[in-house]
């Protein structure tokens, strides 16, 4: 009986977990279909489920209107540049309040946290004003650095709680060899809390590659994002939504690839 009971329950929550996640595919799959159709057949109401003539042609119009390659390598160097860096500053932090906390660490993590709870308008007019002070405006650096803020209370949050899972008695042993602050950090810290490190990195590049409020506001042609690729102007559909392909597929596809570590990263230090 008690065997019947937990059985019902899995394939309960399988079916809830099954019916979430069709629920969180249903847009991108109505995009891609719409993708494929033309106007005529986006707007049609009722709306056409299944047998449409598929074509090729939004994806080529948005291409003509649009320098995609060059939105796609900025999209990469903002996303990987701002994580790169993020990661620079993040792990010898996350060290310090880990291994070497003072009376306030947990304030300050506090604090850090805090600051993703400011609304995003109310620093724009100040920043927009520093950065055509040094003239960086519509520039790959500025977004990198942007992101990068706008992600590091995250990031050290993240490598925070993984490093906290490392016995501290490892990195003792290895002063006691005769490591130094770099050695320790580099060839003891790092590889062990490498899964907590590569999630950290896969999901700061992802959280950086979707920004959307600031890759607009602060570029116009120069260094321009995939998120600020957009279809031509007006009620166009099927065309809006092979933009909106085009834009989120990479980051799909890196994301679909990367999955188990991005879990087995995010659960790192739960099983002991």
């Amino acid at each position: 009986m008690a065997r019947a009971i937990t059985t019902q329950k899995k394939v309960m929550w399988t079916a809830l977990a099954w019916a979430f996640g069709l629920t969180m595919f249903f847009p991108i799959l109505w995009t891609f279909r719409t993708s494929f159709k033309t106007e005529a057949a986006a707007i049609s109401d009722p709306p056409v489920w299944f047998f449409f003539d598929w074509t090729l042609e939004n994806y080529v119009d948005v291409q003509a209107r649009s320098n995609y390659p060059k939105a796609l390598m900025n999209s990469i160097i903002i996303s990987v540049g701002s994580t790169f860096l993020g990661i620079l500053i993040a792990v010898p932090a996350a060290w310090s309040m880990a291994f070497v906390p003072g009376r306030k660490t947990k304030d300050v993590l506090l604090w850090m946290l805090s600051t993703k709870m400011l609304p995003a308008v109310g620093v724009l007019y100040p920043l927009v004003l520093l950065a055509k002070w040094l003239g960086v405006m519509d520039s790959r650096i500025l977004l990198v650095v942007v992101l990068m803020l706008i992600n590091l209370p995250i990031i050290v949050w993240m490598l925070y709680t993984y490093f906290r899972e490392i016995p501290g008695e490892i990195l003792e042993a290895a002063r006691m060899d005769g490591a130094g602050l770099k050695a320790e950090i580099l060839y003891v810290l790092t590889p062990m809390a490498l899964p907590g490190i590569a999630s950290t990195v896969l999901l700061n590049i992802i959280l950086a590659w979707n920004e959307a409020f600031w890759t607009i506001l602060l570029t116009t042609v120069n260094a321009a994002p995939l998120t600020s690729f957009s279809a031509p102007e007006g009620l166009f559909y099927a065309k809006l939504s092979a933009a909106s392909m085009m834009a989120i597929a990479p980051i799909l596809v890196m994301g679909w690839f990367s999955q188990k570590q991005l879990v087995r990263g995010l659960t790192f230090g739960a099983v002991k």
